[in-house]
């Protein structure tokens, strides 16, 4: 990325200024970078540790699998979940407030008695499954804003901050290079005016 500057005060002031916040962000930046790194590993782990909790209860369950045959079908269903905003690291990101079930009025004297532990045993797994589905997305979302972090870094610490640099000490050395010609030609000016005084006698 080239920078833009003239050779001039002005312009080295303002370079030095935009290299001044870049080095005071970076740091932040970093951190931020590696806060991200961090919350993405620990959102993939609930979220695999939730499917594996759910693979658990549905092996679990293996043993009343025949009498789910008797199960009504449609008696429990999600008729809503509840999402909250939780900032991690900066970042909003979504988290489970509450799941609303819809469950059908049943007749206990004509049902088998188990039905009230399947109810239970479908909302587990109906949460487990959905909880898992939320760190997955929770997981997407900070690993794109780590993405874009680290793309933030290695812009200030590969482009900006080396571009700058090299402005400000191009800038400089054109200053420099500015002031000892004009004090050449001062001299050579003191020079030719001392011949002069010294030619005519004055």
């Amino acid at each position: 990325m080239a920078i833009k500057f003239q050779y001039n005060k002005t312009s080295l002031n303002n370079l030095n200024k935009q290299l001044k916040v870049r080095r005071n962000a970076l740091p932040t930046l970093k951190n931020k970078e590696s806060a991200l790194r961090v919350e993405v590993k620990l959102a993939k782990a609930k979220s695999e540790q939730l499917d594996a909790e759910l693979e658990q209860a549905i092996k679990s369950y293996d043993y009343i699998a025949p009498l789910w045959n008797e199960f009504e079908a449609g008696l429990i269903s999600i008729s809503d979940v509840l999402l909250k905003t939780e900032k991690v690291a900066g970042i909003k990101t979504p988290a489970v407030d509450q799941i609303f079930f819809d469950i059908k009025e049943f007749d206990l004297f004509n049902k088998p008695l188990w039905y009230s532990d399947g109810i239970a045993i479908l909302k587990k797994m109906a949460t487990l499954g959905i909880e898992s589905e939320v760190y997955r997305e929770k997981m997407k979302i900070l690993d794109y804003s780590r993405k874009k972090t680290t793309q933030k870094v290695n812009l200030y610490e590969k482009v900006q901050i080396p571009g700058y640099l090299e402005a400000i000490r191009k800038i400089k050395r054109y200053m420099e290079d500015e002031e000892n010609l004009s004090k050449a030609a001062q001299k050579i000016v003191k020079q030719r005016h001392a011949l002069e005084e010294e030619e005519y006698g004055l």
